[in-house]
């Protein structure tokens, strides 16, 4: 028998009540055991215990909905706060708010300013898909086998629900602008409105000393992309500037010219809403206005203090570290420091580009009277690096570039506002977070941790560790890195086996292996356990 439950947001003269409706249904077909005897590293395992807690837990949720301690919206009086989740794509932590000699991004420090800003941020895995699947479902990788870009959640468990999925059954309006899901594909019956594929749109481009990227091959990369064909759709070496009328065809210029009508749309309405405004950038083909390439001189770039020419392995590191396949330029050749200064002006312009785009939703919000009430959220899918250790991607890496993310929690009702916090925490926190702040019911057999702690006391005691993965082209694990409060510890697994331990505040580079230092042999066992113990799948040794 399967429950599907839904619910009505309906607003009386001073009250607010829900509705909630069932309908049930027997189904033969499909018949989910699970047996004592399995690992909870078994696929089949951990198939059935999430379709089993996610059933029950979010139709125990839906049942409790009138509980005036549990629904706001159920106690009469006062209106539920709305979401605002902002989303950007590739973006590390290169901002003025973290500390970025260069970067200018006034409306993203300013968001940081007024709510909490998560110093220590980590993503689950280092590559679009996973990651945002990740967050989006409040489950590690490890925990649902999903590695990959071609890896869809709801073909595997089709029964999981999303967090926009789950605000829509609790009465919110859910509306979507841009790469919310990854690609184009998407959670479709998440979204009150805004369910469409993702495409990152037409072009005009003007060349600035580097090879144009026409229309047809930005298609060409996003279709390659989907289709898996990574080799193919690098958009190897390219920046562009664009200038004038094309600016408003941007992509993400009409992200968030979308998201800016659904605020307008939706301020009046009888529920409160859900918008998620996912911008493409500073994803490549890195492909900005000129005015943000201006901000920028070739000459005040800086290169990395480890850049590299081509991928390179530190002294004292293991091979398996750095996955030199894994690369969006400069493929299979070096980088010229010339090359590289202007690829990260590029990356630069991009993150301003999306900062004027964030700062133009945020004014909207303010201009429509509506700050006060809906919490937003600036986020990351991961990072990248820019020529770090040579190496010019985010796929596969476990370093602090590619693994660390920006997050900002701004709830008008926090203590701790204005505030940075310095505690370890993942972007699968994010969905029993935001469960909380709504004061909806935080599901059972989420991996994540409820952060509304810190958003009132940003230095609470918090002692969690953030867990990143990789999995080499389905061959399990081949990597995972740790992040505590002291150590990022990495251990790799399969062809190229081995650990790294270093020391976050002082070695931020991470130029010198501890492993091998009788000193922190206590560390290396403590940390070599964590790891044991998230992940069981690892690849095996080459033979």
């Amino acid at each position: 028998m399967s429950v599907t439950y839904w619910t009505t947001m309906i607003r009386s003269r001073n009250a607010w009540t829900v509705q909630v409706s069932c309908r049930s249904t027997i189904s033969s077909s499909r018949v989910l055991s699970c047996s004592p005897t399995r690992s909870r590293s078994d696929p089949m395992n951990k198939l059935t215990s999430l379709l089993t807690t996610t059933a029950a837990a979010f139709g125990a949720a839906l049942g409790t909905l009138p509980a005036a301690e549990r629904v706001a919206a159920a106690t009469g009086t006062e209106r539920p706060l709305n979401v605002l989740f902002i989303l950007s794509d590739d973006l590390r932590t290169d901002l003025g708010s973290y500390g970025h000699p260069l970067a200018q991004t006034p409306a993203i420090d300013r968001l940081g300013a007024q709510g909490v800003r998560f110093e220590n941020a980590y993503c689950q895995y280092p590559l679009c898909n996973p990651s945002r699947t990740s967050m989006l479902i409040g489950r590690y990788p490890t925990t649902t086998g999903l590695y990959s870009n071609r890896n869809w959640f709801n073909g595997v468990y089709p029964d999981l629900v999303s967090l926009p999925k789950y605000f829509k059954a609790h009465g919110y309006q859910t509306l979507r602008t841009g790469k919310v899901f990854h690609g184009n594909i998407d959670d479709f019956e998440a979204w009150t409105e805004g369910g469409e594929p993702h495409a990152y749109g037409k072009q005009t481009l003007t060349p600035i000393g580097a090879r144009a990227v026409t229309d047809t091959e930005q298609q060409k990369h996003t279709q390659q992309i989907a289709a898996g064909d990574l080799t193919r759709a690098r958009s190897s070496d390219r920046w562009e500037a664009v200038e004038g009328e094309a600016v408003a065809t941007q992509g993400d210029t009409r992200v968030a010219d979308r998201a800016i009508e659904h605020l307008r749309r939706w301020k009046q309405a009888d529920a409160p809403f859900f918008l998620a405004c996912g911008f493409s950038k500073p994803h490549s083909p890195l492909v900005a206005p000129k005015e943000f390439f201006d901000k920028y001189p070739l000459e005040s770039i800086t290169l990395p203090v480890d850049f590299a020419p081509r991928p390179t392995v530190p002294e004292g590191f293991p091979n398996g570290s750095i996955r030199p396949n894994n690369a969006d330029l400069f493929v299979r050749r070096d980088a010229t420091p010339e090359e590289a200064k202007a690829y990260i002006r590029a990356y630069l312009a991009c993150v301003s580009y999306v900062d004027w785009n964030v700062g133009r939703v945020l004014a909207e919000l303010d201009k429509l009277g509506l700050r006060e009430s809906t919490i937003v959220v600036f986020w990351s899918d991961h990072g990248y690096q820019l020529g770090e250790k040579g190496k010019w991607s985010k796929a596969g890496s476990l370093w602090e570039q590619g693994a660390r993310v920006p997050l900002i929690i701004h709830d008008p009702r926090a203590k701790g506002n204005g505030c940075a916090s310095t505690r370890i925490v993942q972007s699968v926190d994010l969905y029993p977070t935001l469960a909380a702040l709504a004061k909806l019911p935080v599901p059972d057999g989420l991996d994540g941790a409820d952060l509304t702690p810190l958003l009132d006391d940003p230095e609470a005691a918090w002692d969690k560790p953030a867990y990143t993965v990789w999995n080499e082209r389905d061959r399990g694990v081949t990597g995972v890195a740790v992040r505590t409060e002291k150590w990022r510890y990495a251990e790799f697994f399969g062809r190229d086996p081995g650990a790294f331990l270093t020391d976050p505040k002082n070695d931020p580079h991470e130029l010198k292996n501890l492993v091998g230092d009788p000193r922190y042999r206590e560390v290396v066992t403590e940390l070599a356990a964590l790891v044991k113990a998230h992940v069981r799948d690892q690849a095996e040794p080459a033979p």
